[in-house]
């Protein structure tokens, strides 16, 4: 019978620890759950304790009434915080009428960065999402990883699709055509309700140029919303905010996911934080996301 409780208890402490600090637990962590990190950290102390005090068991046997004191109260801590896990969910709620929601960035890495957040809450709604980018990112990074990690990072956000095509990075503009007819191609084929891309306001050539294929290809959609880069002009003015308290933690682990470019001072947790934080602060939220309306029928966006 002991056996098997410590048997028991052994399996429980090891698959906490696993869970908490692999790649899969710390996505799921982040991706479901308020305050993921401190969470995973207790997660994954509770699971040491445990598995430190069966080994102690085993090893110190005059020790046994501590070991098992041990055992019990960091077990009984992780079954009630697997019990407790339910309420601390992200909170969001199931839209009504579920909405189409196109967002097309230049960049590998541009969607995470200047929209993730509401593209996370978007998907966790209901509302189907797509994405479009329009290079590999060649001149700024290797293509191939960018191209893998703009497929996990969409993933992970719970983009349904994310179409990468390979116009020449840094020089954008002198696909516009081709990035018109893309676009238009992809509209047609989706038909989305909202459309999301980068502001006119930027100094990225590269943001410029899908800016203005976007403007082209969408020319008689209803709903075009332009976000904001970490490149955006103080011309960038937003009129349209989502709250995404709650989805900072996401925004921030979704851009992280993006290694090819870690480093740049705008890939840090400090920086996406504080720019929720500043545009949250204008729409009266603890975070949010900024937004300036090209157009915007209010029946196409429905529940944000």
């Amino acid at each position: 019978m002991k056996a098997t409780l410590f048997a028991i208890a052994g399996t429980l402490g090891a698959v906490a620890v696993a869970w908490a600090l692999f790649p899969v637990g710390r996505d799921w962590f982040v991706r479901r759950l308020r305050s993921p990190h401190r969470l995973r950290w207790i997660t994954a102390a509770l699971g040491t304790v445990l598995l430190v005090s069966l080994i102690a068991c085993m090893l110190s046997p005059e020790y046994l009434g501590w070991c098992v004191a041990f055992i019990l109260l960091s077990g009984a801590g992780l079954v009630v915080g697997f019990l407790v896990a339910p309420t601390l969910r992200i909170d969001h709620a199931m839209a009504a009428q579920p909405r189409k929601v196109l967002a097309i960035g230049a960049h590998p890495d541009d969607l995470e960065l200047a929209c993730g957040a509401t593209l996370a809450k978007l998907a966790d709604a209901g509302h189907e999402v797509r994405a479009m980018v329009m290079s590999a990112g060649s001149k700024g990074g290797d293509s191939n990883v960018r191209v893998t990690e703009a497929s996990t990072g969409s993933e992970f956000m719970g983009v349904a699709e994310v179409l990468v095509h390979d116009f020449h990075d840094t020089n954008l503009s002198q696909h516009g055509q081709e990035m018109v007819q893309a676009i238009e191609a992809f509209i047609k084929d989706f038909q989305p309700d909202v459309v999301m891309t980068h502001s006119g306001h930027d100094y990225h050539q590269d943001h410029q140029a899908v800016y203005s294929a976007t403007m082209r290809a969408a020319r008689h959609h209803p709903s075009i919303l332009c976000f904001e880069s970490p490149s955006a002009t103080r011309q960038f003015n937003p009129s349209v905010f989502v709250d995404i308290a709650g989805y900072v933690d996401v925004k921030i682990h979704a851009v992280s996911m993006h290694k090819d470019q870690k480093g740049k001072p705008y890939m840090s947790a400090e920086r996406v934080r504080s720019l929720a934080a500043f545009r949250g602060s204008q729409a009266k939220k603890s975070y949010a996301e900024g937004f300036e309306p090209v157009r915007l029928l209010g029946s196409a966006v429905g529940e944000f």
